[in-house]
């Protein structure tokens, strides 16, 4: 007879090892071993990285959607102290629109350097400023002619020799009764003379860096100074100087020296409405007042012959007549 304490009998031996084994594992451990085959997962889909954008150049000071106004025409103020060196004036950007940056008479940092001016250049759809800077040798500024030996390549208007600094008379304006250092020497303008002031773009200045202007740039530059900074953040806040409140014409278009906006030798553009004229408004060479009339613009005229009794660079503040002069 068939009795039910034999049932395991009926199984292969060695399968019923394996249940007693599986038994056991259970009551020892309270949990069910299971064996996995391990299957590799499927690769991600793939996902496009867009390239990096290119590093803004790193003396790209503002930019804009908007051309810039054409250059304003204005007489150059004389120089009224031996050593100092003219940067032209240039419109520059602000949430308000453009606004006039005023010309002027500036002290280098160090002796032997000349003032690269900035310009605006269009690359990638939008209108960049290029800041200007000090160096040995003037470089690049994008074939602009602001004038005043700023024809768009180079600066005719004066050189260093030895520790004085030396005016072209021919291109630009000194009171010869302060400057003794001057020469003449005829400048050949081979730069289309308008009033264009950006590179590039529609209607822009085509102009590309020459070989010198290259290697100006790989040259140790020496930024914009304390006195620059100063007088391009006057000129931010005074309202007067927006391209949209004179028309492209102003008033204060040039000044004596940095941050000098209501002193006496401050010049307009042609133009624009005539700006307050200082009693003791200063005289050029020729004797015409300062700002005023085209012979006050390059310093026209048969000026003194050249000098030689130079006087060195000054490395501080005006004499005392001069000071009391500029105020």
């Amino acid at each position: 007879m068939f009795k039910a304490s034999k049932q395991l009998q009926l199984y292969p031996a060695p399968l019923a090892a394996a249940l007693l084994l599986a038994a056991a594992a259970t009551q020892l451990t309270g949990c069910v071993v299971r064996t996995a085959v391990a299957v590799p997962a499927a690769p991600p889909p793939p996902v496009y990285v867009a390239p990096a954008a290119a590093p803004p150049d790193a003396d790209v000071d503002m930019q804009a959607n908007e051309a810039p106004p054409p250059l304003p025409v204005y007489p150059q103020p004389p120089c009224l102290v031996e050593g100092y060196i003219w940067t032209p004036g240039y419109w520059a950007w602000a949430p308000a629109g453009y606004y006039w940056v005023p010309g002027t008479w500036v002290a280098p940092p160090h002796i032997g350097l000349l003032w690269t001016p900035g310009y605006w250049g269009f690359v990638g759809g939008v209108y960049a400023f290029h800041a200007g800077y000090w160096g040995p040798h003037v470089g690049f500024y994008g074939g602009v002619n602001y004038g005043f030996g700023y024809g768009g390549v180079g600066f005719a208007g004066g050189r260093w020799v030895g520790n004085s600094f030396a005016y072209n008379q021919s291109v630009t304006n000194v009171n010869v009764t302060v400057v003794h250092n001057t020469y003449n020497e005829t400048v050949v303008n081979n730069v289309a003379v308008n009033r264009v002031s950006y590179n590039g773009g529609a209607g822009g200045v085509s102009a590309t860096p020459t070989a010198v202007e290259r290697m100006a740039s790989q040259e140790q530059h020496v930024p914009a100074t304390q006195a620059q900074r100063q007088h391009v953040q006057q000129a931010s806040g005074n309202p007067a100087l927006l391209a949209k409140n004179n028309g492209g014409r102003p008033a204060i278009a040039a000044t004596p020296h940095p941050g000098a906006f209501n002193a006496p030798g401050v010049v307009g553009a042609h133009g624009a409405p005539p700006a307050p004229v200082h009693p003791a408004a200063y005289s050029n060479h020729n004797g015409a007042a300062a700002g005023h009339g085209a012979a006050a613009a390059q310093g026209n005229g048969k000026p003194p012959a050249p000098k030689s009794n130079a006087k060195p660079h000054p490395k501080a503040a005006p004499r005392e007549g001069e000071k009391t002069a500029q105020r």
